[in-house]
């Protein structure tokens, strides 16, 4: 049972944290946040948590009033710090008004979320935060042929994750009718026309700067062939493209496509539409119509900036203030489709999760904290300057924060045999973790144990070595696949080298799957993933999966399943 003081300090975190995630604290963010400010307590860790887990629930079943009204009564100095924090995280936005700011989160759900994504939601997510305003997550889903419900819902699973929570969550697609209105409104005021030339003379046209024939319609005949869009003409015979600037220098106002047809079974729509808007047109009317106050977006899309003004101006509706910041990857984990989507296809990775992909469920998978990417996001500021990371910048963070909660156990790759003659048959009571209150466990241990092979390699008859808290061996024979010994001691002396060891009566088969970069020089790397054999302590198998271990002078590991472990970082 844990005492009423702590029972106390659990809820008022638990009501702080519901309150900034609509309503739904999570256990494991409150575990952490009570060993982090009562480290004392570690050692009874696995007890607390299902005693943690309950006043969770029984918060999260209040209302978010009774929430905030519990929090204000009990610790109003939690809300109090919430709202300093969030005014210092990002350097203020232009023209913004508390209470007024409106961001929003525009994914296509063509794909997994990836860190990009969490870039641009995190900073969305903040900046409403900091403004007292909304966050809307809207999906941008204009494009029957590439969008999958798995994709809408993997993007709504990523969001949550991260503890991102919108306001307001919506499609594109529910607001198909609004969206033609418009085009008809363009139509009329000869900002568009409709386009019946082919794919490859738009091209050429676009390329050189020269109009095409249709350009000189009117709207009467604009309008006629926008109906036939409905249900005469063929994908590709048809197109409405936005009446710009035919030799602009910004060859994105070279009169663009606004809509196109796309036969395709909508997720969501099924066959009820068969013209589209591409998402320059969307995007302007979404974020106009859904009170957006300031669009960000990264700055690969600047150059279009210009268009989309171009679009609000011509329709006379409200313009939000449009923001560009750097897009985000790793060295050696891009995040562009483009170059993922081909490893999922080829079956050269096993899927959206695999560890080293950049999407956040294999980001999961490896044992990132979603706490630990906020973090990282805010590090980077807000800019427009190029950010490629190192990923170790990430996991620098990361092990800052499961290092306190993580057990160390011992874990010995490409195992040697040791056999060590007059070796006492005992049992050892070994810590759990440099900080004595995460606890000890006890290995009983015979004569007969694993040793790394990389260890082994470094051995020399007659020379000594000390086995990790238990005591000194004197090396008497090597042999191809077996090293023998000899008891030689319990005094620990700084002179004689360490090595791990795991008891042949206690050792379980381990294999860690080990991560890498997964292009160099923008080529696929086909050693990008390694798994690594070997025997762990029995220990690991109370581990469930999702659990963290730092498996000694080896490196941090997420448990994948029964045997299996993904490192995390070194």
């Amino acid at each position: 049972m844990i005492a009423d003081e702590v029972k106390d300090l659990v809820r008022k975190l638990a009501l702080k944290n519901a309150l900034e995630h609509d309503g739904k604290a999570r256990t494991d963010t409150i575990v952490a946040k009570v060993m982090g400010l009562k480290p004392e307590l570690r050692k009874e860790a696995r007890s607390l948590i299902d005693e943690i887990k309950i006043i969770v629930d029984d918060v999260n079943r209040l209302s978010a009033g009774e929430q905030k009204t519990e929090l204000e009564r009990t610790a109003p100095e939690l809300l109090v710090q919430e709202k300093r924090e969030a005014k210092s995280i990002l350097p203020p936005l232009p023209n913004a008004q508390m209470s007024m700011v409106v961001t929003r989160f525009p994914p296509e759900p063509n794909g997994y979320p990836h860190i990009g994504h969490a870039k641009a939601a995190i900073i969305d997510e903040e900046y409403a935060k900091m403004y007292n305003g909304k966050l809307i997550l809207r999906f941008d889903d204009t494009n029957p042929l590439k969008e999958k419900l798995e994709y809408y819902d993997a993007i709504k699973e990523g969001i949550e994750w991260l503890s991102v929570k919108p306001h307001l969550v919506k499609n594109t697609s529910d607001d198909m009718e609004l969206i033609y209105n418009y085009a008809r409104k363009m139509i009329e005021a000869d900002g568009a026309y409709v386009c019946t030339c082919a794919i490859d003379v738009i091209k050429e046209n676009r390329k050189n700067g020269i109009s095409c024939e249709c350009r000189s319609n009117d709207f009467t005949q604009n309008l006629e062939r926008w109906e036939k869009m409905f249900d005469e003409y063929k994908p590709n015979q048809a197109i409405v493209r936005y009446r710009g600037d035919m030799r602009s220098e910004n060859t994105v106002m070279r009169d663009p496509t606004l809509f196109r047809i796309i036969e395709g079974e909508h997720p969501l729509k099924g066959r009820k539409y068969r013209v589209w808007p591409t998402y320059d047109f969307a995007a302007s009317i979404e974020d106009s119509i859904d009170g957006v106050t300031h669009a960000m977006r990264t700055k690969e899309y600047e150059l279009r900036n210009e268009l989309y003004y171009a679009i609000i101006d011509r329709l006379q509706i409200r313009k939000p203030l449009m923001i560009e910041f750097s897009r985000l990857e790793f060295e050696g984990m891009p995040v562009s489709k483009r170059k993922i989507k081909p490893l999922i296809d080829q079956g050269l990775v096993e899927g959206w999760d695999d560890p080293r992909m950049p999407t956040l469920v294999a980001l999961k998978r490896r044992g990132i904290l979603p706490e630990a990417i906020r973090e990282f996001v805010l590090t980077l500021g807000f800019t427009k300057a190029d950010t490629k990371p190192p990923f170790d910048a990430l996991e620098s963070i990361n092990r800052k924060m499961i290092d306190p909660l993580s057990i160390r156990l011992f874990f010995v790759s490409d195992p040697i045999i040791l056999q060590v003659s007059n070796a006492p048959k005992s049992s050892v009571r070994i810590k759990n973790h440099p900080d004595k209150d995460m606890g000890v466990r006890e290995i009983s241990v015979n004569d007969t144990f694993y040793i790394a092979g990389s260890d082994a390699a470094n051995l020399k008859q007659g020379s000594e070595v000390r086995l990790i808290d238990l005591y000194n061996v004197k090396i008497d024979g090597i042999e191809a696949n077996r090293i023998r010994g000899s008891f030689n001691g319990e005094e620990l002396r700084a002179s004689v080298p360490k090595i791990q060891w795991v008891s042949k009566d206690d050792a379980v088969q381990m294999n860690v799957m080990v991560p890498r970069a997964l292009y160099i020089n923008e080529q696929y790397n086909e050693k990008s993933l390694e798994t690594i054999k070997g025997y762990a302590e029995s220990h690991a198998l109370k581990l469930r999966v999702g659990d963290r271990v730092q498996f000694v002078r080896f490196g941090f590991c997420r448990v994948d399943s029964n045997g299996i472990a993904v490192l995390t970082h070194r």
